[in-house]
């Protein structure tokens, strides 16, 4: 069981409740997720199972892409429906057009203050946790990528968008800008993860289904194996002896003619078809193991 389960998370779960969850089907604490979704949002949230638990770092910039409604007419302090209202509704007439306009000013690089309540920590304490006690919470903006911003559906006070943006991208942030663009307010009224870099929803289960495939001795039905992630990463099968030396840190070679030159990083696979390493460029066709599993 070294690899990812990706979960359909259900509204209502935090990332930290899911993984709980998780610990008790798959009987370990080795257990950790690829991005925190707020307890509102549902969708993808990729779940690395024990000794994969160490490939967590390459995931750490991956993209995301999202599915929202978001709501005019005021705006919360959390940024999405379960906050409290910064003031009263006011009416609100969205046109298509007008919208496209505006969504086109979010579109490619930005600068984003993430929101006062998310995980962002400060000084090592989450930024929810210090606004929740009237703490002081002061986030620096950061520099993130919408790479693209198409809008599913405009009615009176609400729309529907579609994102594909950089990890560190806040939907709330940009939900409360749109509103503070038109003057009126807004925020995120339902959000949903469809994709977390290579893990899409066609993979995704609910726990239910976890928790049946669990209760039949079947959950590795649901596991991505380690060997199948980071698919951007090109394979070296290695034989039994170059295994061994690979678990011992040494350097080991890669064939030409199935490694093309200048990848950065190799996965070494054994014979049995599992994960070894991870191999990174040292010279022309020779990789050292800077992760081994």
């Amino acid at each position: 069981m070294d690899g990812v389960i990706v979960v359909d998370k259900p509204e209502g779960w935090t990332s930290h409740d899911v993984v709980n969850k998780m610990r008790r089907l798959a009987g370990t604490r080795r257990i950790g997720h690829l991005g925190t979704l707020d307890p509102m949002a549902t969708g993808v949230l990729p779940l690395v199972l024990n000794r994969a638990t160490r490939l967590a770092q390459f995931y750490l910039k991956c993209d995301k892409r999202y599915e929202a409604t978001v709501r005019f007419g005021y705006a919360t302090d959390t940024y999405d429906r379960e906050g409290t209202p910064l003031g009263p509704p006011v009416d609100v007439r969205l046109e298509a057009a007008q919208i496209e306009k505006l969504l086109d000013d979010f579109r490619g690089p930005l600068i984003q203050k993430p929101p006062m309540i998310s995980a962002k920590k400060v000084a090592g304490t989450p930024a929810y946790k210090l606004a929740r006690r009237q703490l002081p919470v002061d986030l620096k903006p950061v520099d993130v990528m919408i790479y693209s911003l198409e809008l599913l559906a405009c009615e009176k006070d609400a729309i529907r968008i579609r994102v594909h943006c950089s990890a560190g991208t806040y939907l709330r942030t940009l939900a409360h800008e749109l509103g503070q663009r038109l003057g009126c307010g807004a925020f995120v009224e339902h959000l949903r993860r469809t994709a977390s870099g290579d893990f899409t929803l066609s993979e995704a289960h609910t726990l239910a289904e976890l928790e049946d495939l669990a209760s039949q001795g079947r959950l590795a039905q649901a596991l991505v194996p380690a060997a199948q992630l980071l698919p951007a990463m090109p394979n070296e099968v290695v034989d039994t002896i170059t295994a061994g030396q690979i678990r011992q840190g040494r350097d080991f070679r890669v064939s030409p003619f199935r490694i093309a030159r200048g990848a950065k990083y190799v996965k070494a696979i054994g014979p049995d078809g599992q994960l070894i390493a991870i191999g990174e460029a040292k010279l022309p066709h020779l990789y050292h193991p800077i992760l081994v599993l």
